[in-house]
Order: C-alpha cells, then structure tokens, then sequence
C-alpha cells in the first residue's frame, strides 16, 4: 500500500475578520479565488499535502478561525491543538495590523504548554494603491515577534504556496531538531504510517540490523 503521508500538522489562520484567511485558504487548497466571500462563522476546515522533501509527504489540517469577538469562545478551543499559525492581516487595513499583537498573545497563552510556529502575513499585497502598512513597519513587528514575514495576494496568487510551504518546513525543521514532537493527546503533530523519516541515524541502524527480512 502506498504511504499517504508521513506527518500530520495542524495549521490555524488567525486575524481579524475581512483580512483574507479564506480567500489564503481557498486558493492553496483549491486554486481558485473569489471576490465575495461570506464571514466564516466558527471555524472551517481545509486540507492539502505536500512533500516536503524527497519522499515525506506532510498532511496539512488547516482551520479558518474567524475573526469576530463573537466567535471568540469557539475558535480559542482549536488554539491548543495547533502546531502552526500564519498571522494575517489586510495590508489596507491598519486596524488589522494593530491587532496582530493581540492574537499573538492570546494565542501563545492558550497553547502553553506547547510551541506554535508563526508566520506574520501582510495579505492583499495586489492592492498597492490602498496600502496603509508599510513593509518596513510589518518586517519590525515579525522582528519583534521573533517570526518570518510575507506579503501575500489571494487575488494574484502571489507567495500564497510558498507562505504554507515555510510554514509547514518550519515545523518540520523543529521536528528535526527534537524541538516538536507527537504527543499522545494532542492533534498539533501526528505520525502516519512511515514513522522512520525523523529517527537519529544511531536507531535507524540498530533497526535495519534486527530486521532481516
């Protein structure tokens, strides 16, 4: 049987409503975009893989939060089983960016004991004209988050694969360096079917030994 994939990651968009999260979501996973878009109530749910290297295949789980106070209760419960979070916001929008702080604090605080990993993105980048947020000011606040930074457009399909592609690298590059890992109880990492990918070259060989077959 075909290996399907090797690792599980939850990834979870979060910023204020109207920033774009469905629209990122729709044209990675779908490939296409749609100039209207209801609000998301609660959270959806989208899937994807991709190898991130030769041979490992990761399964991305990605959940569209949305971005009203109202739903608030309900999307802080899929915090703490994320691995991953792009931090979006409308780069005509400079109430949007304000608030990156804020969801960045309250996500930090709802996922301890565990690590997320961040992307800061300014999205609608094909809207230079209405820009209010300059890429200087948005580069000092990953700076400040300690997080990479990317200017994206749903619309033009500019870096919206290459955004989750980071991410998801990101995370596994922890995974690598025994930073992240799978833990009974918790959805932010899950092993597939092939769990040798990540294993220290010391018990890959002891493995290869006692299996002769």
């Amino acid at each position: 049987m075909d290996i399907l994939w090797q690792y599980q990651f939850r990834i979870i968009l979060l910023g204020d409503s109207t920033v774009g999260k469905s629209s990122l979501l729709k044209r990675f996973t779908d490939g296409v975009y749609s100039d209207v878009a209801d609000p998301t109530v609660g959270v959806d749910f989208y899937a994807r893989s991709l190898e991130i290297e030769p041979g490992v295949k990761i399964k991305l789980q990605l959940w569209d939060t949305a971005g009203q106070e109202r739903f608030r209760s309900i999307t802080t419960s899929y915090y703490r089983n994320s691995v991953g979070g792009l931090l979006v916001f409308d780069l005509t929008n400079r109430k949007s960016f304000e608030h990156v702080r804020d969801w960045h604090r309250e996500v930090s605080e709802h996922v301890l004991p565990h690590r997320m990993v961040f992307i800061l993105i300014g999205h609608k980048s094909d809207l230079g004209g209405d820009r209010k947020v300059t890429r200087d000011e948005a580069e000092r606040l990953a700076a400040a988050l300690g997080v990479r930074y990317m200017e994206t457009s749903a619309k033009c399909n500019s870096n919206v694969d290459r955004a989750f592609e980071l991410l998801t690298r990101d995370v596994y590059e922890l995974m690598k360096a025994g930073e992240i890992a799978a833990r009974d109880g918790w959805d932010g990492v899950k092993s597939g079917f092939n769990g040798k990918i990540l294993l220290p070259a010391e018990e890959e060989a002891e493995r290869e030994r006692k299996c002769q077959c």
